[in-house]
């Protein structure tokens, strides 16, 4: 929420399970900036969940072909948004390919030079035969803007026609589409995701006329139906925005890497460490959105170590991270020389921890300075260990107790006139100081705020906490 207010003027932001909605004006290049959102789509329609244990299957199929053929006005106005997207990204990409051809420019450049010469050594000879030898350049110079015209004129044609090809196919009976369907709570034990696809595919060619094409389709249709609403909308983009192409090995997941990034508020100037950092995607993505920062990142493995290394090279940041190959429980740094920590601690499947959580929080609070930051991945079993290490609960400043962002792991943009809160849930704040209460300080670590994030099959807890003394509390 706090990303799509500030990097795309988002209105109307409302937080829902997971999903984001907003709307914006920003066009496809601003859209593909957005780090912390998995996928971004399209809304076309939200409403309530569809009313399963009370009603008979044929019921919800005539509810769910009722989801189309209601509002038909809603689809194809979505549609005509994306479509729209879709050409101005594509007339932008045309006209920045015109604009970065220096070889025809320089072409140019070199032309209007020899014609300059050739003028001027015309100008020298006889009188009798200058204005016969002036009108020649001019020829010349004429026949070269209407060369110049010409071009543009192409590109403006070729351009029309893009543009026109794309209209034709929105606005033929021949439109291509696919459905990807995701039911989730009590639906799910009613119907398949199968079965609710091909219930809404046959309304969709029943309404529109479109024809299924599930290999290569112009179109695709995204539904997600579970116990606290029903929605459409159309992906944005075919590949998912976490898919980074700087990053050549993948580790922890990029958008959670981002995250916990950007719950730690890096300045500018500051030292930041990653004790273990694997594969090194938490600094990567820290290092592309905040480069003007000290990076280093150590760890004990050789291979991870290699794997880091790759990855900085590959994306272009050798120099603006150090590596370090050693143990975090015993950093070669001096006490309170770091500004900010951010580490996913591992989580016992590849690597084995035990009761070494406490050993390495002792010594991330060692080389942190006071008012510094920790943000930490913690998974359900850590946090149960730093609680049983510390035995007991303190009170929390007003302070660190409250934040307005969730974990986001999808967004989508929310068009139309529908009037939405920009305030988080109720059900959210409840179990984000529920999430905050259950983590007490540990020493002089004080937990300000804390995010519950999906890993796919397993949950996590992104904590953030603040040095609040060198001596403890």
């Amino acid at each position: 929420m706090r990303e799509v207010r500030a990097r795309l003027q988002a209105t109307q932001v409302e937080y829902i399970s997971g999903k984001v909605f907003f709307t914006t004006c920003s066009d496809l290049n601003m859209l593909k900036t957005l780090k912390s959102a998995e996928r971004l789509f399209l809304l076309i329609k939200k409403q309530l969940p569809f009313n399963v244990p009370s009603v008979s299957k044929g019921k919800i199929f005539y509810e769910m072909q009722r989801f189309i053929s209601d509002d038909p006005e809603s689809w194809l106005n979505a549609i005509s948004i994306w479509k729209n997207l879709l050409e101005l990204d594509a007339k932008k990409t045309k006209l920045s390919q015109g604009d970065a051809n220096p070889q025809k420019r320089k072409r140019g450049e070199n032309d209007s030079i020899i014609a300059k010469k050739l003028k001027a050594e015309q100008m020298q000879e006889t009188q009798e035969n200058r204005e016969h030898q002036l009108e020649k350049p001019t020829e010349e110079e004429t026949l070269e803007q209407g060369d110049s015209l010409t071009e543009r004129e192409e590109c403006q044609e070729e351009l029309q026609n893009d543009v026109a090809k794309a209209g034709d196919i929105l606005n033929q009976k021949d439109l291509t589409f696919r459905v990807s369907c995701r039911c989730s709570g009590a639906i799910a034990k009613t119907l398949s995701a199968q079965e609710v696809g091909r219930i809404i595919g046959i309304a969709l060619m029943k309404q529109f006329g479109w024809k299924a094409d599930l290999r290569n389709p112009n179109l695709e249709i995204f539904i997600h139906l579970n116990d606290i609403y029903s929605l459409m909308g159309i992906p944005v983009f075919r590949v998912s925005l976490a898919s980074r192409a700087y990053l050549r090995t993948a580790g922890l997941r990029s958008t959670i890497a981002w995250a916990m990034a950007s719950v730690a508020e890096i300045q500018t100037g500051a030292f930041v460490l990653d004790p273990m950092c694997g594969l090194g995607t938490i600094l990567l993505e820290a290092a592309k959105e905040w480069p003007d920062v000290y990076y280093v990142g150590a760890d004990v493995s050789d291979s991870q170590l290699q794997g880091a290394c790759d990855n900085v090279k590959a994306a272009g940041l050798v120099g603006k991270i150090e590596l370090l190959q050693v143990s975090v429980i015993e950093l070669p740094l001096p006490s309170e020389s770091v500004d900010i920590i951010i580490s996913d601690i591992p989580f016992g499947k590849k690597f084995k921890l035990g009761k070494d959580i406490k050993r390495i929080l002792q010594e991330m609070g060692r080389v942190l300075h006071v008012g510094g930051t920790i943000v930490l991945l913690l998974s359900e079993d850590h946090r149960r260990r730093l609680t049983d290490c510390e035995g007991s609960s303190f009170p929390l400043n007003s302070k660190g107790s409250h934040s307005d962002e969730p974990g986001v792991e999808k967004c989508l943009i929310l068009e139309g006139d529908t009037c939405i809160s920009e305030t988080v849930s109720s059900s959210f704040e409840a179990s984000h100081q529920e999430c905050l209460h259950k983590m007490p300080p540990f020493g002089s670590l004080v937990p300000v705020e804390c995010y519950k994030v999906s890993l796919g099959k397993t949950d996590a807890f992104i904590y953030k906490y603040k040095k609040s003394s060198s001596s403890g509390l």
